[in-house]
Parts: C-alpha cells; sequence; structure tokens
C-alpha cells in the first residue's frame, strides 16, 4: 500500500504573483526584484513563496487560461539579465512604452512591445551552440516543440486559437504539420528561445531561494484553456465532436455566490481515453511541474472526484450534472510523478465524501480560509478555532477573493458584530492585526497571506474578481511598499507560533 504524501514542514508564507512584483518594464520577471522579494520572505521569518501559474497568459491574460501546460510565460523573462548577457541594451529596451502607472500591468502594452525586445535579443543569441541548449531539447521533448510549433502558427493567423485555423492544420494532420515545420523554421526557433530563457532564470532563482531556505509554491489548474498546444495536440483526450468542438465544458454549479454557477468554458478531460493511454500526458505534466515547484497546488482538486459537466450548447452552468472522475488512479499517477515534490489539495467548494475520503487517503493538505467563516455561523469549518487537523493550508483569502481590508469595509453592521466578538475587540480599526494574528496562531502547519494584506491595502489592490474580464491581473506591488512593513513584527509572529523553520537570526535593522 502506497504511503500517504509527506506532511508539509509548520511555517508560513506569502502568496505574490511573479507578474505582480515591482520592476522597470512594466510587469514582474525573474531578474533582481524577484531576488530582493526572496530576501524580504526570508527578513519576515517567512518560509513560502506562493505563485500564481507561471504559464504563457491568451485571453483576458488569465494564468488559469494558457497556451500551454508546460511552458513559462515569456513576459516573466528578466530583460536586465538579457542586457548584461549581452543580447540586449539599456536602449533598445527604453525606446518601448512600458505602461504609465507604476502599480498597474497594461497587458496590451506588454504584449505588443515585449516580443519585439526579446526577437533582438534571439537574433543575437549563440545559445544554440551549447550543450546546455541541448540538454534542455531533451529535457522537454515532449511538449516543446509541439507549443513552439503551435505559437508560430497562431502568428500567421492573426493570433485566432486553432480552431479557426485552415481544416489540415486545424486537424494536426501529418503532412500539414510538416509543411508548417518548414514553413516557419526560423519562428518556431523563437519560441523555443523564449522557453529556454525563462527557464534558465526560473531553475535559477528557485536555486537562490531554496538556499534561502525558501520553497516555492506553484499552482496549476486542473483543466487547460481550449486554446492550447496541449489540446490541439492531443485532442483525443478531450471532450470533442468529430469537428474537434467542445461537447461538454468544465465549471461549477449554481451557489449561494451565483445564482447560475460558473462557465469556466475549458474542455473537459475524456478520462477513458486518457487511462486507456497510461495517463502518460498527466504524468509528463506533473514531472514538469514538479521541477518548476518545491510543492504544487492543484487548482479545484475536487474535480478530480467529481466534476461538472455542462453541456457546451448551455449559456450558463445551470445545466450541467455531476459526473464521476478519476479519483485515486490519478492521485496515485501525480503522487509517483513528482519526486520529492508535496502536493496542496485545493479542496474549496462542493465537498462530498468521496472527495474528504480521497484526500485522506492520499494524506495530501487541503485548505481552509478565514474569509469564508467570519460571516459565521459559530461552527464554520473555516474559522480558525474550529480547524480539526494541523495538516492544512491556512488563508485569509487567496487571489480570487478580497483583500482583507476590503473584505471588512464591505460587511454589514451585524457582520462586523460578529467578527469583533469573535477576535474579542471592540474597535473594527482593530480586526486587520487580530485577524493575521489568528492566522499565524492557528494549528495549520502551512499559513499563507497575500501580499496586498500584508500592507493593508483594500480592493483596489485585488488580484481577480471571479467571472469577470479586463480588470484582472492587474496589481503590481512598488520597491517603495517596502518600507510600509515591519519586518521584526512578521519575525516575531513567526518566532512566537513556531513558524522560523530554518530561519533562527533575526533580521538586522537599517
Amino acid at each position: 500500500m502506497k504511503k500517504k504524501s509527506k506532511q508539509l514542514n509548520r511555517g508560513a508564507g506569502i502568496l505574490m504573483p511573479v507578474s505582480s512584483l515591482p520592476g522597470n518594464y512594466g510587469i514582474g520577471t525573474l531578474g533582481r526584484h524577484a531576488y530582493e522579494f526572496v530576501d524580504f520572505v526570508k527578513k519576515n521569518g517567512f518560509s513560502y513563496w506562493q505563485v500564481l501559474p507561471v504559464g504563457p497568459t491568451s485571453f483576458g491574460d488569465s494564468p488559469y487560461q494558457s497556451f500551454s501546460a508546460f511552458a513559462g510565460n515569456p513576459y516573466f523573462i528578466d530583460l536586465d539579465t538579457l542586457v548584461q548577457e549581452g543580447l540586449l541594451t539599456n536602449e533598445e529596451i527604453e525606446i518601448y512604452d512600458w505602461g504609465e502607472v507604476e502599480n498597474d500591468i497594461d497587458y496590451a502594452v506588454i504584449y505588443h512591445n515585449r516580443f519585439k525586445v526579446l526577437r533582438k535579443a534571439f537574433e543575437r543569441s549563440t545559445h544554440k551552440d551549447t550543450k546546455k541548449y541541448q540538454t534542455f531539447l531533451l529535457n522537454t521533448k515532449y511538449w516543446l516543440e509541439d507549443y513552439s510549433l503551435y505559437m508560430s502558427i497562431k502568428g500567421t493567423f492573426e493570433n485566432k486559437s486553432w480552431q479557426e485555423w485552415e481544416e489540415g492544420i486545424r486537424f494536426h494532420r501529418p503532412e500539414k504539420v510538416k509543411e508548417y515545420e518548414e514553413k516557419l523554421a526560423d519562428e518556431i526557433e523563437f519560441w523555443k528561445f523564449c522557453q529556454f530563457k525563462f527557464r534558465e532564470q526560473w531553475m535559477k532563482l528557485k536555486t537562490y531561494a531554496n538556499e534561502q531556505g525558501i520553497k516555492i509554491i506553484g499552482d496549476i489548474p486542473l483543466y487547460v484553456a481550449m486554446d492550447s498546444s496541449d489540446v490541439w495536440v492531443h485532442s483525443e483526450y478531450f471532450q470533442l465532436d468529430i469537428n474537434r468542438e467542445e461537447v461538454n465544458i468544465a465549471g461549477v454549479p449554481p451557489d449561494i455566490f451565483s445564482a447560475t454557477g460558473q462557465r469556466w468554458g475549458n474542455p473537459i478531460y475524456d478520462w477513458e481515453a486518457i487511462e486507456k493511454n497510461d495517463f502518460s500526458w498527466w504524468k509528463e505534466r506533473m514531472k514538469a511541474n514538479a521541477e518548476f515547484y518545491d510543492i504544487i497546488r492543484i487548482d479545484h482538486f475536487i474535480g478530480i472526484v467529481n466534476y461538472w459537466s455542462i453541456p457546451a450548447e448551455c449559456p450558463t452552468a445551470i445545466g450541467g450534472e455531476w459526473k464521476k472522475g478519476p479519483g485515486e488512479k490519478l492521485t496515485k499517477v501525480i503522487s509517483e510523478s513528482i519526486g520529492d515534490s508535496g502536493i496542496i489539495a485545493e479542496d474549496l467548494g462542493v465537498l462530498t465524501k468521496p472527495v474528504i475520503d480521497l484526500i485522506q487517503k492520499t494524506g495530501f493538505p487541503g485548505m481552509k480560509i478565514i474569509q469564508f467563516g467570519l460571516d459565521g455561523p459559530e461552527d464554520s469549518p473555516y474559522l480558525p478555532s474550529n480547524y480539526s487537523s494541523n495538516n492544512i493550508i491556512a488563508y485569509i483569502g487567496t487571489h480570487d477573493n478580497e483583500t482583507l481590508i476590503g473584505y471588512l469595509n464591505g460587511r454589514t453592521k451585524k457582520q462586523k458584530k460578529f467578527i469583533r466578538d469573535y477576535y474579542g475587540v471592540k474597535k473594527t480599526k482593530e480586526l486587520p492585526d487580530s485577524i493575521i494574528r489568528s492566522l499565524f496562531s492557528c494549528i495549520a502547519n502551512v499559513v499563507i497571506i497575500q501580499m496586498q494584506d500584508l500592507l493593508k491595502l483594500d480592493n483596489l489592490a485585488r488580484t481577480n474578481f471571479p467571472s469577470t474580464v479586463g480588470c484582472n491581473w492587474r496589481w503590481r506591488m512598488t520597491d517603495s511598499q517596502y518600507e510600509q512593513i515591519d519586518t521584526t513584527y512578521y519575525w516575531n509572529l513567526c518566532k512566537i507560533y513556531d513558524r522560523l523553520g530554518c530561519h533562527k537570526e533575526k533580521p538586522k535593522k537599517k
């Protein structure tokens, strides 16, 4: 019988997307500011840095809708590092507009200018002659060629989804694939170069973080985007018709948050076909992510056990129905594919007994969100006083929630009274510190706090408003905001509540 997943070491961490890091060129990158953030994490006594998915983003800029389940986002390639390598000059970078607002990401600007600069670096690079590049090609052979061809073809079809390409290549017919490979050979090499540089910079950053005693928690969505190389190449693993159109799509049913549920639009896996091929795609996916992350959070983990299947023609999620997922068959594959990396099961949503049983069987830690309990009732499983196991990851809120200040600002008088009574304070302004302290003091092995909550920011800094498009994933931190954080205060919280881990030296005051 397979042993349960190893529990995570007691500690605390910060949820901070790479895109939200400070920097000079419109979006966070894997350069100097990322290393400074690792130092900041360590100075506060924290042991974990949680990021959102780092894949290349598509329409809507959501990291949960990516062109590939394997690739990294070229936006995160640090341009200053390319200057240091002699592939760019400062002047070539500075001639472009990178956005006018320091704490906002203008994705349209990034999209139009980033690749122009990266192409200049590509044209000067001699990476193809190096042993390191040949090793990279060997390690990524399962997906790199497909992804690079996919992105190259998208460019010839005005970046439209593969469903709108000409018939032969839309159906991935071998003769057409060969034709486009020959026609777009240089473009394909450019996309490989971007992945090579992303991986090179990411692995250096991860190594540095690990050396500082920081583990990186990555995040992967259960489902993949329809507009992705994964669905285009491996269409047999998804519920598509003979024209490769979606038959059923993913989402969640109506609940107290939405009368019509959520219709995500992702194609649903054909689990029978995946199992017949020994879960090969999932094995490769988990293996690739285990190289990037020390711990992998699987978003919408409950979909492994039971998933909401919505007929593609339904305009909302109301017409969906529950279907049985692969369950333990897949979790065994996941555990066997990730080596020494850990797993977090995002078990938020409809927690049926089979979901609870599987999580207990695997030993994967689940999640608790304090915000979900602050409206009551007193026996809410999300209130820290009701946590029954330490094998959990506790949050005040995640990227999908309001910031702590935004949440409190939106409560009614009655709701605020309940929260004040729960924390034993008389004034609402005392609540943020009390709630943060309750996070650190709870029994959860790992607690994670959003950077926005460390900074006490309101909902103007919120990362994502679920079921909306156009205003999300845009918040960025500025360098000057580090000065607002009392490093000694958080270090002492970690010390008092035994969350220091390997960090034993108290940071020196400047």
